[in-house]
């Protein structure tokens, strides 16, 4: 048995070699990874990276050194020797290296704010899906403590019935007054 399956698994191998070289595809099996020209990336690695350029390049420290710097390059292209200078007076190759910096630094800082931006969106979006929960759940509240306030007025309380039953004494004290009691009576006749 184990022989008939090789023997068919070498039909199909060679079944699958003479499709392949005749430009068929199985379609049954993903396809082998192509060659890029690019080199693959992770944009999410790369949008981290700008983010923190972006940051860095924001911050004083930065600044202070990119002054440094420029103070650096000048004095020693005004005050060193002659062969020694790199960038004479006009300072070309500082005003080039600046132009990098900054062609490569705007689209890096533009880069970190998209990502912000959508960081943002995002955030905007829950806290409005959350403040609408709220809102909806605090008018839910509302209608079930008016309808408890409503239900209320009909159930009688502690003092309502309190105040019920001094006026039932009090009819019954004058009842008393205009129709004797049969005891009362009693006596009142036992008496004559």
């Amino acid at each position: 048995m184990a022989a008939a399956e090789r023997e068919r698994d070498r039909e199909r191998e060679g079944r699958d070699r003479e499709t392949r070289g005749r430009g068929r595809f199985r379609l049954d099996q993903p396809r082998a990874p192509r060659r890029k020209l690019l080199p693959d990336y992770d944009p999410e690695a790369f949008g981290r990276l700008s983010e923190r350029i972006a940051r860095f390049l924001g911050t004083g420290r930065f600044i202070v050194w990119m002054t440094v710097v420029i103070i650096m390059w000048v004095v020693w292209n005004v005050s060193a020797p002659a062969g020694l200078r790199f960038d004479q007076y006009p300072f070309i190759f500082l005003t080039l290296m600046l132009s990098l910096q900054a062609s490569y630094a705007a689209p890096l800082i533009l880069l970190a704010q998209n990502r912000q931006d959508d960081r943002d969106r995002v955030t905007h979006e829950q806290d409005r899906k959350s403040n609408e929960r709220s809102i909806a759940d605090t008018e839910y509240l509302t209608r079930e403590i008016a309808s408890l306030r409503l239900g209320l007025g009909e159930v009688a309380t502690r003092d309502w019935i309190r105040s019920e039953l001094q006026d039932l004494v009090k009819e019954l004290e004058e009842q008393r007054g205009v129709f004797p009691s049969e005891a009362s009576r009693a006596r009142d006749v036992g008496d004559r």
